[in-house]
């Protein structure tokens, strides 16, 4: 490849796969416009170009254009295909299947042969193994997921690893196997390890770090792991690869050194046996995109460091990254990809024109600066693409990188390749375990003294900015020490006085949290934290609440309008998470002798706010569950909003007299169904705005068309979560109420000043 190719070719691939991401009007004619001028110009470098750009294009949009239609959403669906991921969870279990065929049962229905990769829910599935084919009956629905302001996002998730739909599996008909899955050396050193007696969290390390089995690791390993600064260690990395690679590298050239002493040096042979090396390695650990991606740039890193007719360490930087984004165009979503090549690309900053090191004290003060220098830019990186920072990682990560890059890696390796002596294999093993063990205490120690730091959202762009900075400062060469030092000190400032925005006095801040087909209500004062229900808990477990904030929070009040698992089903989470001062509900809803009666005619106020509870009276007798829902009405200035559960029809033409109105904000009772709502209460209330808190694509058809159609007519601004995420009101202030939506751009709301849609 001629030099100077590398950037130009990286920047056609980055274009090829931005234009597909959000493809403009006439796409395909400006790249076939663009081809005529390459053409005209007899530029062979310009139409390369185009013509990668253009395919790059090609196979995002493809990826998108598979995507399951919403037709046939809920609808069943025969499929055959190959099992990639099982993942046993209890009676769940999760699957990953690579669709050959689909079809839907009922006719005349949308096609789906387009469907490449769904992830599916088996309740009670026969035993199944991943390579194996299989028929299944599935009911799927489009890729989507929770929006909420700092929180995972599983619908982006999904896109990036290639997933076109999700769903369930049937029980009837009954899944069948169509194919016993081929031979599997990971499969099968998998289930050799199983059979070894080591203690269970070393072999869960054992499997990920030789074996790219990340899935083994269990929640604690994950939780420990992330607090510390030190995840990129268990995933299969341009470290773990190149360790591999260096190794075989050595001992080739020692070899070629005993046999060829006078041209060892010119030896080619220990590159190559080092390629074949690193590439067995990858293919070990599954050439998941990681191990694929790691490969790719050891594999670059190989040819630079040999330096026959190889590029330099930047044009080897662009061109490592244009060949993992032409094998995987969605690795461009993963924010693994960009921490691995900013943390090269930092290391070429560091390293780039100094001596290399010599001697064990060299060597060791080179290990210590490049780990401090990139400390602060990895720092930064994580906080944007994860919300948290890890304020032990640099200091953990001097003792855990040389640790498990010179002991833990090498002796788990050697363990495999002794396999045919196994006291040899024991013995590496057993040191593998003690050392293992020995670095997870470090770390829990480490986290006990500083726990990760989650920032408000206001404060992790500066935060990160000023990492960024720092990292420049102290890595580029040749600027004065005085300089830096001073950079420093004006930096370290940045978290101090960049502080989060505080709510006002007299202002209420309204989050309805997206929690699916439930509801979870986040109220704030200047210094007071209410909650209003605690979301659902879904038959395999998960509870949306879980992932809404890092544990330790406080919250003044807790109020459970009543017992149904889509409002009481986060209580349990809520308990053993964060701090609650008081609960109001239900007895049946709240923790045992912690919550107190939710009475009709109790008030209080907090910063200005004033609180009021409207229902149920006190004399509540031979009520349903739902028409005993506690309703809460709050005023902040001369804004209102009303909450009312699930309360249904007729208890709420009894509110009628005691309710302010208008409503600034309303909560739709009962998810929108039918049953709520009624017609006099809308009417009276006159919300300006009001919120569905339901799932998309929900079972129950909620909000029902008769209910969207009468709050349309009283002239509301109507909202869903499942559609818009999270919805953020600020109420209180001058002017009407604020709103911020997690999915902003997403659609305008209904009858909110522009186009009058009603809700699908």
């Amino acid at each position: 490849m001629p030099r100077g190719w590398a950037l130009p070719l990286a920047l056609a691939v980055l274009s090829g796969i931005g234009l597909g991401a959000s493809p403009p009007p006439g796409l395909a004619e400006g790249l076939g416009l663009a081809l005529l001028v390459a053409l005209a110009l007899r530029c062979r470098a310009a139409q390369a170009g185009v013509l990668l750009a253009a395919w790059m294009a090609g196979c995002v949009l493809t990826v998108q254009g598979g995507q399951l239609p919403p037709g046939l959403g809920g609808v069943d669906l025969a499929l055959e295909g190959r099992l990639e991921a099982v993942a046993p969870q209890g009676r769940l279990t999760r699957l990953v299947v690579a669709v050959e065929r689909c079809r839907p049962i009922a006719s005349p229905r949308l096609p789906c042969a387009e469907l490449r990769r769904v992830r599916l829910n088996a309740y009670a599935p026969p035993a199944m193994l991943a390579g194996e084919r299989w028929a299944l009956t599935v009911r799927l629905r489009p890729p989507g997921g929770l929006a909420n302001p700092g929180t995972f996002d599983y619908r982006a998730w999904l896109w990036r690893e290639g997933i076109q739909a999700t769903g369930y599996v049937r029980d009837f008909p009954a899944p069948q196997r169509l194919a016993p899955a081929s031979p599997d050396p990971r499969r099968l050193a998998l289930a050799l390890l199983d059979e070894r007696d080591l203690p269970a969290r070393p072999a869960r390390w054992l499997a990920a770090l030789t074996l790219g089995a990340g899935d083994r690791l269990s929640d604690e390993d994950w939780a420990l792991l992330n607090a510390s600064g030190t995840t990129h260690l268990m995933v299969i990395s341009g470290l773990h690869v190149s360790l591999v690679a260096g190794f075989v590298l050595l001992l080739g050239r020692g070899v070629a050194r005993l046999v060829t002493p006078g041209r060892w040096r010119l030896a080619v042979w220990p590159w190559w046996l080092a390629a074949l090396g690193a590439s067995g390695y990858a293919l070990l650990a599954g050439l998941e995109p990681p191990a694929l991606r790691a490969l790719t740039m050891t594999l670059v890193g190989l040819w630079v460091a040999s330096g026959r007719h190889a590029p330099g360490p930047w044009q080897g930087w662009w061109l490592a990254l244009a060949l993992v984004l032409l094998i995987d165009p969605l690795s461009a979503w993963r924010p693994g990809l960009w921490l691995s090549f900013g943390a090269v690309a930092m290391l070429i900053l560091i390293w780039q024109g100094r001596p290399r090191p010599r001697g064990v004290h060299g060597w060791l003060w080179g290990l210590v600066r490049t780990q401090l220098l990139l400390a602060p830019a990895m720092a930064a990186a994580v906080l944007l693409a994860f919300d948290r920072l890890a304020p032990v990682a640099p200091l953990v990560n001097l003792v855990a990188v040389p640790l498990v890059g010179s002991l833990l890696v090498p002796l788990g390796l050697l363990g495999w390749l002794l396999i045919p002596l196994p006291g040899l294999t024991h013995a590496c093993w057993w040191l593998f375990a003690r050392l293992a063990e020995a670095l997870a205490r470090l770390l829990e120690a480490a986290v006990a003294w500083q726990p990760p730091w989650y920032p408000e959202p206001d404060q992790a762009l500066p935060v990160a900015l000023a990492l960024f900075l720092l990292a420049a400062l102290w890595g580029l060469p040749g600027l004065d020490r005085r300089l830096r030092v001073t950079a420093a000190l004006l930096l370290g400032l940045v978290p101090l006085l960049w502080q989060p925005v505080r709510v006002p006095a007299g202002e209420l801040v309204v989050r309805v949290h997206d929690v699916g087909q439930g509801q979870l209500v986040e109220l704030r004062t200047a210094g007071y934290r209410l909650l209003y229900d605690t979301g659902p808990r879904f038959a395999s477990g998960f509870t949306p609440l879980e992932t809404l904030w890092p544990p330790g929070q406080a919250f003044d009040t807790v109020i459970v309008s009543h017992a149904d698992g889509d409002h009481a089903g986060g209580v349990v989470g809520l308990e053993a998470q964060h701090r609650v001062v008081r609960y109001l509900g239900p007895p049946a809803a709240l923790p045992e002798a912690r919550g107190e009666p939710c009475t009709a005619g109790r008030e209080w106020r907090r910063d200005g706010v004033g609180f009021r509870l409207l229902w149920p009276p006190e004399s509540a007798q031979g009520l349903s569950d739902n028409d005993l829902s506690c309703v809460l009405e709050v005023t902040a200035g001369d804004h209102r909003l009303l909450l009312t559960g699930d309360l249904g029809k007729a208890q709420e033409r009894r509110l009628l007299g005691g309710v302010a109105a208008p409503v600034s904000l309303l909560l739709a009772g009962h998810h929108g169904s039918a049953t709520s709502s009624d017609p006099a209460l809308v009417m009276a209330l006159a919300p300006r705005h009001l919120v569905y808190s339901v799932g998309r694509h929900n079972p129950f058809g909620h909000p029902a068309p008769e209910v969207v159609r009468r709050f349309r007519r009283a002239g509301a601004c109507q909202w869903s979560t499942g559609l818009d995420g999270a919805l953020t009101f600020r109420l209180g202030g001058d002017g009407p109420p604020r709103l911020e939506t997690a999915r902003p751009g997403a659609r305008p709301g209904v009858d909110c000043e522009h186009l009058a849609l009603e809700s699908p």
